[in-house]
């Protein structure tokens, strides 16, 4: 049923203020329109003796003009208060309580449930935009014995239909209910339906009348607020599980390598970037490791990440290697993107099994890798001297996806380097390297972060902590959080030790 224009509902005009939305709990003032002094009868109250003794009230003197509402304190807006009562009596009590509460209360009327909905889902006016959803009155006052207006009544009547169809149709609106005197365990029970507060008719004065609607809307926002807070803890338990099936779980056993590895996406609240990592072990004893990054940071490119990781892990444990392996790699790449300028980087590292007795010496063998860059950067050794170098880029190939397999430019040879007894290999996405220094134009670049590195290094960091000092550090001379998404690995050949007997 629609609202009418002044913000009541049809048929309410019966109801005290219906007529004008009045505002009552302060004293207002407004020259009159007569000339003398006009007094207008006090409203009787439900629990006078008159009242209760059914005497007749003296007839009524002109009615009292439209009153203006004193400036709120603070700038503080009314509270703006839905009361469903169908009962005058009933409805007189609620107007005194109201101007007795000493708080600005905005009532407006509805006699039944239809009425109110029509009320609660009115769209909000410019003026109070932005009070949340379905949130054009503060709070909802539910006599429990006014009609329901349901349309598919309950088979099992509990006296509290109307309540449950009040929360279905508002459910981010406060609630607090009447009942009579014999009805407290009725009203005990609304608050356990949903409703926020009950009070008894006839024993609700104006402060009273104050508390509990105060209390009603300090009560619904903090359930929201606890609601949302459950919402976000479920939600990121699930973005956690989301994040562990789409990373990869490397397959190194056997290898006897340690491997760190970090993942940030440079996307705010998002599960994944474009950057992928893997590492298997072939049943020969070969070790393979990719790191790549696929250009921009949307979902489509996360999703081609884990699309591209996914197809290199299946491409080398069905036996290809090389530059066929990367050729097949970018004819997915071609297939699962969604423009033709998508393109993506990488890095592969194909690290042979260890030599033979003659290659040993007093930590281990010496053992020999191949890099295949597809314009990535090239990874960082870490010696035994504290002394990283970027590896040789001279053989490196273009990014995946940038030039046509046919053609003779798309290629990507491997570059033999031999790894000494306690090696260490740190692979990484741009987005490591890219970060500014201070507040100038200047980026960190490969030969800062070997720097930085170093002085890790030099301070006995390993492993894992070295990884996390290294991108603190990076982020600190960023002058924030970097932007870019960033995957960094670190594979460590565990040193052996011997034992002299």
């Amino acid at each position: 049923m629609p609202a009418t224009g002044d913000g009541r509902a049809p048929g309410a005009t019966g109801l005290p203020g219906a007529h004008d939305g009045a505002r009552t709990g302060r004293a207002r003032n407004h020259p009159a329109a007569t000339t003398g002094p006009t007094t207008a009868s006090p409203i009787p109250h439900p629990r006078s003796r008159a009242s209760r003794l059914g005497d007749t009230p003296a007839a009524p003197a002109a009615p009292a003009e439209a009153p203006v509402e004193a400036p709120v304190e603070g700038g503080t807006p009314p509270l703006r208060l839905l009361v469903i009562e169908d009962d005058l009596s009933d409805a007189q009590l609620i107007k005194a309580a109201a101007a007795d509460s000493g708080t600005s209360i905005e009532l407006h009327w509805a006699r039944g449930l239809d009425q109110a909905a029509a009320l609660l889902t009115a769209p909000a006016s410019p003026a109070r935009r932005g009070r949340g959803r379905g949130a054009e009155f503060d709070c909802v006052l539910l006599d429990l014995a006014s009609p329901a207006d349901l349309p598919h009544p309950s088979d099992a009547s509990d006296g509290l239909e109307g309540l449950h169809e009040l929360l279905r149709r508002a459910p981010h609106t406060p609630v607090v209910v009447l009942t009579d005197a014999a009805g407290a365990e009725l009203g005990a029970a609304a608050v356990a339906a949903g409703a926020q507060d009950f009070l008894i008719k006839h024993e609700t004065d104006g402060p009273l009348l104050a508390r509990a609607l105060r209390y009603a809307v300090e009560r619904k926002r903090a359930d929201e607020s606890q609601r949302r807070l459950v919402e976000a803890e479920l939600r990121g338990q699930e973005n956690a599980r989301l994040q562990r099936h789409l990373l990869p779980t490397p397959l190194l056993d056997g290898a006897g390598l340690s491997f760190t590895r970090r993942y940030r996406p440079g996307r705010r609240r998002a599960l994944l970037g474009g950057d992928f990592y893997d590492a298997v072990r072939t049943d020969d004893g070969t070790v393979h490791v990719v790191i790549g990054d696929v250009c921009g940071h949307g979902p489509d490119e996360a999703a081609l990440g884990v699309a591209l990781r996914i197809a290199w892990r299946t491409l080398v444990f069905a036996g290809l290697t090389g530059e066929t392996l990367l050729t097949t790699l970018q004819h997915v790449l071609e297939h699962e993107r969604r423009s033709d300028e998508i393109f993506a980087t990488l890095c592969m590292l194909v690290i042979e099994p260890g030599g033979s007795d003659a290659d040993l010496d007093s930590l281990g063998a010496r053992e020999r890798a191949r890099l295949y860059l597809a314009g990535h950067p090239a990874p960082l050794l870490l010696g035994r001297d504290h002394r990283p170098f970027t590896l040789p880029a001279d053989l490196a190939g273009p990014a995946l996806g940038l030039l046509p397999c046919h053609d003779g430019g798309a290629a990507w040879p491997a570059h033999e380097v031999e790894l000494q007894p306690g090696w260490r290999l740190l692979l990484y996405t741009d987005g490591l390297i890219e970060g500014r220094v201070g507040a100038g134009s200047r980026r960190l670049g490969q030969d800062g972060l070997a720097d930085l590195v170093a002085d890790h290094q030099t301070a006995g960091l390993t492993r894992g902590r070295l990884v996390d000092s290294a991108i603190a550090e990076v982020e600190e001379l960023n002058g924030g959080a970097l932007t870019d998404d960033v995957a960094v690995l670190l594979l460590e050949r565990n040193p052996v030790q011997l034992i002299l007997g």
